[in-house]
């Protein structure tokens, strides 16, 4: 059976388009816009479909509700069933979202309605420009669940806030406000929460007035620097996948699915 190209019959993800702006939405707000393998596959989907129309110069992704932007992947699908669900190809196109966001030869604007924590924290910071509601969380959470998330999530990271701060973020799993974000550097405005659409539209109301083709060239160039953590990305989920089956990675799911802290001290070797 052929995959699911219609975005009016997706589940997991919204997609429209009004005045030159495309909104793509995680619209699973029960589970604070989690995503498993078929909202990736939306994903996916959606930034292509974009990408492709000319009635679309800029891209907004953002969460439904306010009170997540995107919370990483659903821990309850992956303590379910062992992973995050079926997907078109067989495959967790996690790594292929990433390159999308990047790739999309049009600027791409994460609006930060709530928590953006573990996964959706690096779908956040890898999007264009980020602009945040007051009220959102940022952080990350892998080590706090037995997992990890390196290439961008970590080098790319490194070069938005600095190495300090980023070995700081993923080693603390600390959560953190809207302006503490601004006043590192992970996002480029905190507006009121019923603000947040508003601005969005003005910063896309201003790009879309400018030379498409410079924009692309100038993203692509951006996009040059740190392109090797893109490949580091790849290496990485390797090792995830090899460290899911642990038993130090269950540890850390059955502890966040239970609501109790993971006892990690048996795995404290060398």
């Amino acid at each position: 059976m052929a995959a699911n190209t219609d975005v009016s019959l997706f589940t997991d993800v919204t997609y429209e388009v009004e005045n030159g702006l495309a909104t793509i939405t995680i619209n699973r707000p029960d589970r604070y816009n989690a995503f498993r393998a078929q909202t990736v596959d939306e994903l996916v989907k959606s930034f292509k479909k974009a990408w492709v129309s000319p009635d679309v110069g800029v891209v907004c992704l953002t969460g439904a509700g306010d009170k997540a932007f995107c919370t990483g992947g659903d821990q309850k699908q992956r303590m379910e069933t062992g992973d995050y669900g079926p997907s078109d190809s067989g495959l967790f196109e996690i790594e292929s979202l990433h390159r999308v966001v990047r790739d999309i030869p049009k600027p791409v604007i994460a609006a930060v309605n709530g928590f953006a924590v573990g996964g959706g924290h690096v779908l956040h910071l890898i999007c264009d420009l980020s602009i945040a509601s007051e009220t959102a969380i940022l952080g990350q959470n892998g080590p706090r669940v037995g997992s990890f998330d390196a290439g961008l999530g970590t080098g790319y990271l490194a070069r938005v806030v600095g190495e300090k701060r980023a070995r700081e973020i993923w080693f603390l799993c600390r959560r953190y406000s809207a302006a503490q974000a601004y006043d590192w550097g992970l996002v480029n405005k905190v507006v009121a929460p019923d603000k947040l659409r508003e601005e969005v539209r003005a910063w896309a109301d201003e790009i879309l007035l400018l030379s498409p083709t410079a924009l692309k060239v100038l993203k692509q160039s951006l996009n040059a620097d740190t392109e090797q953590f893109v490949s580091l990305g790849n290496l990485a989920y390797t090792s995830l996948k090899l460290f899911g089956e642990t038993e130090e990675a269950r540890e850390g799911i059955t502890a966040f699915n239970e609501k109790r802290p993971p006892n990690f001290g048996a795995y404290r070797t060398s």
